[in-house]
């Protein structure tokens, strides 16, 4: 794999000609990754490094039929805060062009790609040190670079606890009853790693047989078992009114990482806002990128930085 920092380093190697917000980019041997890096004007400031949530989620936490700039929100609320801040668009997604067929990424495409930018914003020399934080899917994501990269924290936002196949299961369920008696033979196939070819045609978008092999590669990892490999302080965030993931999984992830800090949100849904229990209301915000991000979300990630 192929790292370019170039134009990275002739942006920020001297703080005399360091931008808030520069362009940067990571070359692999199948895609060109974009980024956004916000710098405070502290020299040596540590590194959050942001990897948005499972579909065609941006590095602002948009995707074509949403747009709430979640993660876009949260980076410039750190940076505020004297903390240095890169996002990026996954392969495939936004700016961020790839080589790859659908059928072909599997979820170790993205933990790599993450250990890439690791490895390059490491060899600036400009941070103090490098955390990880991911949202929803970009959780174990994160999760998994964690393990093999030199980083010196791990954040889980919205993070599943369980096996991702659990979850779906009970996420269908909520939607229909009948839906979720037809998805649950097809979502336990592909957890034992078998693609599935007669489905319900309301779940195409789950099982369509372009996506199953990522699906599969997915399904094989389990949160709570993951989270005990770190030796690295670890922070878990969750909203109590997030209506994709709930309290329970961060609850399942604090029990299987005692040391870790558990922080429940009152009120903050699965796009960082404070938003109402009624699901109708709460998915409004989904689609509302002018309302702020839930007021103690900030605060709470730079103390933990900043510890």
């Amino acid at each position: 794999m192929k790292h370019l920092f170039t134009f990275f380093l002739l942006c920020a190697t001297s703080t005399s000609v360091w931008a808030q917000e520069s362009p940067v980019y990571l070359e692999t041997a199948t895609a060109t990754l974009q980024g956004t890096l916000l710098l405070p004007t502290e020299e040596k400031p540590p590194l959050v490094i942001l990897h948005s949530g499972s579909g065609p989620t941006d590095r602002d936490g948009n995707n074509p039929q949403m747009k709430n700039n979640s993660l876009k929100l949260l980076a410039e609320g750190l940076q505020q805060n004297g903390i240095a801040v890169l996002r990026y668009d996954k392969r495939g997604i936004g700016a961020s062009k790839g080589s790859d067929k659908e059928e072909d990424i599997r979820l170790s495409d993205f933990i790599h790609d993450l250990e890439g930018w690791v490895n390059q914003m490491q060899k600036t020399g400009l941070f103090s040190r490098i955390i990880l934080l991911g949202h929803s899917e970009g959780a174990l994501i994160s999760l998994m670079a964690a393990q093999t990269s030199n980083v010196q924290g791990y954040i889980s936002l919205a993070g599943p606890g369980r096996n991702a196949a659990d979850i779906i299961y009970e996420q269908i369920q909520a939607q229909s009853a009948e839906l979720a008696a037809a998805s649950k033979n097809d979502l336990d196939s592909l957890r034992q790693g078998f693609t599935v070819s007669q489905y319900s045609p309301y779940l195409m978008g789950l099982f369509r047989p372009s996506v199953q092999p990522y699906i599969i590669s997915w399904f094989a990892l389990n949160p709570e078992e993951e989270i005990k490999q770190l030796t690295i302080p670890v922070l878990i965030v969750q909203g109590t009114h997030d209506i994709q993931v709930p309290t329970a999984e961060a609850q399942r992830l604090a029990q299987a990482k005692p040391q870790a800090t558990l922080v429940l949100l009152e009120e903050m849904n699965h796009v960082l806002k404070k938003a109402p229990s009624d699901r109708m209301a709460n998915v409004q915000t989904y689609n509302q990128p002018e309302l702020p991000l839930h007021p103690e979300l900030v605060s709470t990630v730079v103390s933990f930085i900043k510890k």
